[in-house]
C-alpha cells in the first residue's frame, strides 16, 4: 500500500475542469476510484499527517504546526484512545500503524524528499528550522508524521525506516524489498504547498503534478504494486480561494469537528474498476482504519469510532 500526500488544496481546485493538474484529475483519475466526499480532519498540515497514522486528534500545538518541537504534556485520557494534554512528541505508549505493522512481522517505510539524513527531525524542546526552507533543503518536519512519535524515534526502526524518498527507487525493483506500507511525502515544492518556491520554481499545483508524473508510474508499474498493491493520493487540508468557500460538512461532525474542508483522494489498484467514484463519507481517519483493515490490523484512536466509513465495496470494486 501506497499513500502521497499533497499540500493545501480544496477538492474543486484539485479535481475540477479548470484544475492546473491534469495528470492527477485526468489521467491518473481515469485509471482509478474518485473519493468525492473525502474530508481532512483539521485545517492545518500537521494533524492529518498524524491522523493518518496514530488515530490521534489535534491538540492546541499541533494546531500550529509545532514550531517549536514541545514534549507532550499530558493531562489525561479521553474516548477512542485519545491522549488529552498538547505537544509535539507523543510518549512511546501512543500507538502507531508503524508499530502495529512491525508488530505483526510486516514492513512500512516513510520516505521524505529532501531530508537526506533519516529521522530527521528538531532537537527535543527545539524550533523546527525547517518551517523556513532552503535552497535544496524544502524538507518539512510537519509533513513527516513519524517523528511525532517517541516509540518511532527512541527505536532503530526511525533511522531503518523515515529516509530520504530518494530511497524509493531501488525498494520498487523487487516485492521483496518494497514495504508492506510506503508513505510518501513530497518536499514544500513538490507537493504544491509552497508558490513560487524559494529556489524559483513556480511551485503549486502545476508542479506538484509534474512531481506526480515522475514518481507515480514508477509506483505502478513495480511488481509489488502490479501483483496486488494500492495507491492512495489525497491532500492535507483544504484551503480558501478568493471567491471560494471550504466545504466543511465533514462526516461524523459530533465527534471530528468541522474538520480540514473536503480535498477528495483517488484510489489506484487492481482492486478498484477505473474512472468510477464514491460519494460515501471518509476522511483522513478512515484511510488509517482502511489499511489496518488491509493488513489486519486493530483500530487505533479516532479510526475505531462507531460510524466511520471505511473503504469498502464502493472502492474494492474489480475483481481479479
Amino acid at each position: 500500500m501506497f499513500v502521497i500526500n499533497l499540500e493545501n488544496t480544496s477538492y474543486d481546485r484539485a479535481w475540477g475542469a479548470e484544475s492546473q493538474a491534469p495528470y492527477l484529475s485526468q489521467t491518473l483519475r481515469q485509471q482509478g476510484v474518485l473519493l468525492t466526499s473525502y474530508y481532512a480532519v483539521a485545517p492545518s498540515s500537521l494533524p492529518n499527517y498524524i491522523a493518518q497514522i496514530s488515530g490521534q486528534g489535534p491538540n492546541p500545538k499541533t494546531m500550529h504546526d509545532c514550531a517549536v518541537y514541545h514534549e507532550f504534556t499530558q493531562t489525561g485520557t479521553a474516548s477512542y484512545g485519545q491522549l488529552a494534554g498538547f505537544g509535539c512528541l507523543y510518549p512511546d505508549s501512543v500507538p502507531t500503524v508503524a508499530g502495529q505493522l512491525s508488530s505483526a512481522g510486516l514492513s512500512w517505510k516513510g520516505y521524505m524528499e529532501d531530508m537526506g539524513t533519516a529521522c530527521r527531525h528538531p532537537k527535543l524542546n527545539a524550533a523546527d528550522t525547517t518551517k523556513t526552507p532552503r535552497i535544496g533543503d524544502q524538507y518539512a518536519t510537519r509533513h513527516n508524521p513519524f517523528v511525532y512519535f517517541a516509540a518511532i524515534t527512541d527505536s532503530p526502526d526511525c533511522a531503518k525506516n523515515v529516509v530520504d524518498l530518494t530511497g524509493l527507487t531501488a525498494d520498487l525493483k523487487a516485492v521483496e524489498t518494497t514495504p508492506n506500507l510506503s508513505y510518501i511525502t513530497p518536499n514544500t515544492c513538490n507537493d504544491g504547498h509552497d508558490s513560487p518556491c524559494v529556489d524559483g520554481v513556480a511551485g503549486g499545483l502545476a508542479t506538484a503534478d509534474a512531481w506526480l508524473k515522475k514518481w507515480v508510474p514508477a509506483i505502478t508499474s513495480s511488481p509489488a504494486f502490479m501483483a496486488d498493491g494500492m495507491l492512495v493520493i489525497t491532500f492535507d487540508e483544504g484551503d480558501k480561494e478568493e471567491g471560494e468557500n471550504i466545504d466543511r460538512g465533514a462526516p461524523l461532525q459530533a465527534v471530528f469537528g468541522a474538520g480540514g474542508g473536503k480535498v477528495g483522494a483517488l484510489v489506484i489498484s487492481p482492486f478498484v474498476r477505473p474512472n468510477t467514484s464514491s460519494d460515501t463519507l471518509y476522511n483522513h481517519y478512515s484511510l488509517l482504519a482502511s489499511i489496518e483493515d488491509t493488513f489486519s490490523l486493530p483500530h487505533l484512536g479516532m479510526a475505531g469510532v462507531s460510524g466511520l466509513n471505511h473503504f469498502g465495496t464502493d472502492v474494492y470494486s474489480a475483481t481479479r
